[in-house]
């Protein structure tokens, strides 16, 4: 039942969405043709890439410790790295938006909410080298991995937080004088999405940007989603399906976009 509601979610997000030409926002359109839809290799993807490429045969078994809402494939506490990194993991795809989206933006601080093997994580620091990247993550066993590969990635400046959320988000966000750029993978619920997100409101900025993943998860999600495009500091949001895109910019015209990717 779960499988079909969501495919009927995205047959309609498909028949509904437009692309970069059918969009009248200046500010969405440049975002969409020189950001989104840039499928072009850049030059860290192959190393970040064959790391992953790694954890598909890495055969260890960790005990995943599950803070939130869990797996629609798999709810086994004991599991592999290889399984996690095939299931778990953002697909290159989207991980790689999420590099082209940082490298635009370039801004001063990261928060990643979802650490999972480190991946992202690589792509976020990457792409803006002279960021602080905080990436939270709910499970030792899995932030123990994600630091392995963080080491192997060769990155800098990122601290790697474990914990629940509900107690290590609020020090991250109150040490910070703004919040630039903030990626929200876990806990996959609407009363903890719009937690977060209530959190994040009083740091926001002109250029601030916050992304909601699994944003059709559930039911719960979809409606969680439906309230932050509603937000009244919220200007304009895109939704791209599997991430959901929320910007604060003062004097933009208050627009929501569905947009194919």
């Amino acid at each position: 039942m779960l499988n079909l509601r969501f495919a009927k979610d995205y047959l309609w997000h498909r028949f509904k969405a437009k692309n970069r030409h059918g969009t009248h926002s200046p500010f969405v359109y440049r975002l969409l043709d020189d950001v989104i839809y840039d499928f072009g290799a850049k030059k860290e993807y192959a190393a970040i890439e064959a790391l992953r490429k790694n954890l598909f045969f890495d055969t260890r078994i960790i005990t995943v410790t599950d803070l939130g809402a869990g797996s629609h494939l798999n709810n086994n506490r004991q599991k592999k790295i290889s399984s996690l990194a095939r299931n778990a993991l953002k697909t290159p795809k989207l991980a790689q938006l999420l590099y082209r989206l940082v490298a635009e933006l370039k801004p001063s601080s990261i928060i990643e909410l979802g650490t999972c093997l480190g991946i992202t994580t690589l792509y976020l620091q990457k792409a803006a080298p002279q960021a602080k990247v905080y990436t939270l993550e709910g499970c030792p066993e899995t932030a123990a991995i994600a630091s392995e590969t963080i080491k192997k990635g060769d990155a800098d400046n990122i601290e790697l937080i474990t914990g629940n959320f509900d107690n290590t988000l609020p020090g991250v966000i109150n040490n910070l004088p703004q919040l630039d750029f903030v990626f929200v993978d876990g806990n996959h619920q609407k009363e903890a999405t719009l937690k977060y997100f209530e959190w994040c409101l009083p740091k926001v900025h002109e250029k601030t940007v916050l992304i909601f993943d699994d944003i059709y998860w559930s039911e719960g999600m979809k409606e969680a989603w439906r309230e932050i495009k509603a937000h009244p500091k919220v200007t304009v949001t895109i939704d791209l399906f599997f991430i959901g895109l929320v910007f604060f910019k003062t004097g933009q015209a208050r627009e929501d976009f569905l947009i194919k990717f």
